[in-house]
Formats: structure tokens, C-alpha cells, sequence
């Protein structure tokens, strides 16, 4: 992306309830520009067509029509379907990494602009804004910097342990306006570069250098909502091998069960997602 969107400044949403899905969105597009009210219009409108589908299909209406959605949990949780049907508002393509199209984004993923993470229920998005790439998890108190080394060993280490990686492409929203948007909505938030890594150096600055994070502090922590975990560590002065390991301990004390039974792997903080890479 060209020049210094937004004035430099760079926008995040902090977790609220369980919409880290509108966060996730909202993040890519770099400002408010969705509500779980949107997002919840989408999610109808799509079960509205699959039904309407089915039916011409021949499918009878008591097959599926006291079948909960599909694209929205009663708890709040969206379909990829719904995420993708909001970008494309904005002309912007979600593509599976794993695609023959997404071939290049695999090999040199700091050349894109935009990633999708999504695993169980929670979904935040890794973004380039102003030449510098971002993590805008929700359940960080500030976007995290990523160098573009780390960028893809983080996102090999991802999708080692089973998170699903989408890449968006397309025309990305190159200004909103910050002064008329602030107020639209009550858990977002405008950082400067600095003050984002001054944020993040304060919350990483209250925990152990890298090792496992116990549960029971867990609850202290004011920027990690209940029952969520917090993956976050500053990795900007490790050597390649403590990287390595930092990033699979990290992954495996946020989803523990998730990346012992899908993955396979033991709950070791020194073991690596894949050895062969960053």
C-alpha cells in the first residue's frame, strides 16, 4: 500500500463478548466500518439463500429449516461465509492459503497485504499497514509488530497447529475518516506505531521471559478477556532457535487441546511446529 494511510495511525479493536469475528473484519479494513449487527444481516441474508437453494433442489422444508445457522452460533461465532461476504462489500477477495491461487502468498507472504487467522471460535487478522506488518489479535491490548521473518514462521507455525489461514486480496480502504469514526464505535481504538509498541512492551514487560504462562495468572491480566489465553511475547531479540521455540510454546499454552489432538504434537514448549522452518 502506498503512503501513510489513516495519517500513520494504525487501528485495533479489543475483544469484546465474543465478536472477534466484527474485530477481525473491522481490522483488515483498518477502521469501524462493521457491527455485529452487520455481520448478523449477512449471516441471515446467506441462511435466507442456502434454504432457498436446498428447496429448489427438492429438499423438503422439515429437512433443514429447524436446523440452527450455519453462519452464526447462538453464542455470537461467524462463517467464513460471513466474513467473506463483508470484505467483498469492499471489492476484497478471501482466498484459502492453501490454494493454487494463494501459491505465491505461501512463499512470500510479506508481499500481500492481508491475512485471515481463524481456529474453534476465534478469528483475528495479521495486516500490512503503512509498508509494516501488524498482528491485530483482538486479545492483544495493541497491534504487535512482526518482522517479515517472523511474519512467516509465525504463520507456518499457525498452520502447524491447525489454524485455518485465508488471504485477503483486493482494494483495500485507503482512508477513514478517524475524527468522524472514533465515537461509531465503543471498543476500538487509534494507536500510533509507537504508542502500540509502548502498549505492548508494558503488558510483555508483567510476564516471565519466555516459557509457558500459568493459567492461574491468567485471570490478573486486564487485557485478556475470561477463559481467553494470551499468546503474546516480545520475541524482537531472540536468536533463531529460542524463536522457534517461543512461537510453539506459545501456540500450545493458547490451545492446548486443540494442538495436542489435532496436530499430534506433545505439550512441550520446546517443541516446533516444523523444524525446517523459521
Amino acid at each position: 500500500m502506498d503512503g501513510a494511510s489513516n495519517g500513520g495511525m494504525l487501528y485495533h479493536e479489543v475483544q469484546e463478548s465474543k465478536l472477534c469475528a466484527v474485530h477481525c473484519v473491522n481490522t483488515v479494513l483498518q477502521g469501524p466500518f462493521f457491527s455485529e449487527f452487520d455481520l448478523a444481516a449477512l449471516a441471515t441474508d446467506l441462511d435466507r439463500k442456502e434454504r432457498q437453494m436446498m428447496l429448489d433442489g427438492g429438499a423438503a422444508s422439515g429437512d433443514f429449516l429447524s436446523v440452527e445457522s450455519h453462519n452464526v452460533s447462538l453464542d455470537g461465532d461467524f462463517s467464513i461465509q460471513v466474513l467473506q461476504k463483508a470484505l467483498e462489500v469492499w471489492d476484497l477477495q478471501v482466498i484459502p492459503l492453501d490454494s493454487p491461487v494463494a501459491e505465491h502468498a505461501q512463499v512470500d507472504p510479506e508481499l500481500e497485504n492481508a491475512f485471515i487467522c481463524h481456529l474453534q471460535d476465534h478469528w483475528f487478522c495479521i495486516r500490512k499497514v503503512n509498508g509494516e506488518w501488524y498482528n491485530f489479535d483482538s486479545l492483544y491490548a495493541a497491534p504487535q509488530h512482526l518482522s517479515k521473518f517472523y511474519l512467516s514462521a509465525y504463520l507456518d507455525s499457525l498452520k502447524g497447529f491447525g489454524w485455518s489461514i485465508f488471504l485477503v486480496r483486493g482494494n483495500f480502504p485507503k482512508e477513514c475518516p478517524i475524527s468522524s469514526s472514533e465515537a461509531s464505535n465503543g471498543y476500538g481504538q487509534w494507536l500510533s506505531p509507537e504508542d502500540a509498541e509502548r502498549i505492548t512492551k508494558s503488558c510483555n514487560s508483567t510476564l516471565a521471559p519466555p516459557q509457558r504462562i500459568d493459567p492461574s495468572q491468567q485471570q490478573s491480566n486486564p487485557f485478556i478477556p475470561s477463559g481467553e489465553a494470551e499468546i503474546s511475547l516480545d520475541f524482537s531479540e531472540m536468536e533463531d532457535e529460542d524463536l522457534k521455540a517461543a512461537i510453539a510454546a506459545s501456540l500450545i499454552d493458547s490451545f492446548p487441546a486443540t494442538a495436542s489432538s489435532e496436530t499430534g504434537l506433545p505439550q512441550n514448549e520446546n517443541q516446533t511446529s516444523k523444524e525446517e522452518h523459521q
